[in-house]
């Protein structure tokens, strides 16, 4: 009998340009590991990270809470929490640990969930941080590669990426206000022009077919988007000259990284990455912001660590 069981799932950027909660991507710059083992009773939380150990606080916490509720568990569980992606600057954090806490509990009672339930019990995990369920970083970090989500009734369409694509993120070193996701969600504007609309629309057809097609420069300039990011960059101090910049380097495409505030570059594995990163660094120098550069490519979902 199986009683304890190891899961790691990887970073993710959403919305990719156009495709504001309902493109997700998931990639290899960071990782969240969760431990769960069986108990008597009750839901513990272990951890040596800064978070919420009341499960009712933690996004492992409310996923097992729910899971064991709907599925009728009666067991205990002990759930142990290694950060790796850092939480509040757009990379999936609350989603990482949500993902590889859903796929941890699916294997350790052998329950079998399709692939859209486990992204649905993922998503629960989000109220604990963005105070919604929304699934495109939760579907990105449980399928891996490219995702698509469409809602009422869920169903999450998976795509793998091209093999070349690559990405630049800048992870600027600023203080994040606390309940991120919900302040930089205020800012999205109510009524949208019909004819942006019909450009953000475009684009992001044009980034399903760069995927399909495994086209990576078709994707990366694709990456467009006038409606969100517009109202979101003033968020990001020197946005602007991290994106002119990483463009003049290569780039085919920059956005903002989710709710931000780290900004994503996409290319390919031909192009000179370190240049890309190097362009990013300087446009935060502009505003006297440090950040941390990761290059990274697409990556698998939430898997089982052996040990």
């Amino acid at each position: 009998m199986i009683s304890k069981i190891t899961v790691r799932a990887p970073s993710s950027t959403a919305n990719l340009g156009p495709g504001f909660d309902t493109f997700g991507l998931a990639i290899d710059a960071f990782y969240d590991e969760v431990t769960l083992t069986k108990t008597k009773k009750g839901i513990t939380i272990v951890t040596d990270d800064n978070i919420p150990t009341n499960p009712e606080n933690n996004t492992a916490g409310l996923v097992v809470k729910n899971m064991k509720k709907k599925l009728k568990i009666k067991s205990g569980v002990e759930i142990q929490i290694k950060k790796g992606i850092p939480a509040g600057f757009g990379m999936g954090s609350s989603a990482g640990s949500a993902a590889a806490t859903a796929v941890a509990f699916d294997k350790l009672f052998k329950i079998k969930l399709s692939s859209n339930e486990l992204v649905e019990f993922a998503g629960f995990g989000e109220k604990a941080s963005a105070g919604t369920i929304h699934y495109d970083n939760v579907a990105a970090s449980v399928l891996g590669g490219f995702v698509i989500v469409k809602t009422n009734p869920l169903n999450v369409i998976s795509i793998d990426a091209p093999t070349n694509l690559r990405m630049c993120v800048a992870v600027p070193k600023i203080d994040v206000p606390k309940k991120k996701t919900k302040v930089s969600r205020g800012v999205i504007p109510k009524n949208i022009k019909l004819t942006d609309a019909i450009l953000n629309l475009s684009n992001a057809s044009a980034i399903v077919a760069g995927f399909m097609n495994k086209d990576s420069e078709l994707i990366g300039n694709s990456i467009k988007d006038v409606i969100v990011e517009p109202a979101r960059q003033h968020m990001i101090p020197g946005y602007e000259k991290v994106k002119q910049n990483a463009l003049k380097a290569g780039a085919y495409g920059v956005t903002i990284s989710g709710a931000g505030p780290s900004v994503i570059a996409f290319s390919k594995n031909s192009f000179d990455l370190k240049k890309i990163s190097s362009a990013m660094t300087r446009g935060f120098k502009s505003k006297n912001i440090d950040c941390q550069t990761i290059i990274c490519k697409p990556s698998k979902g939430a898997i089982h660590q052996k040990k």
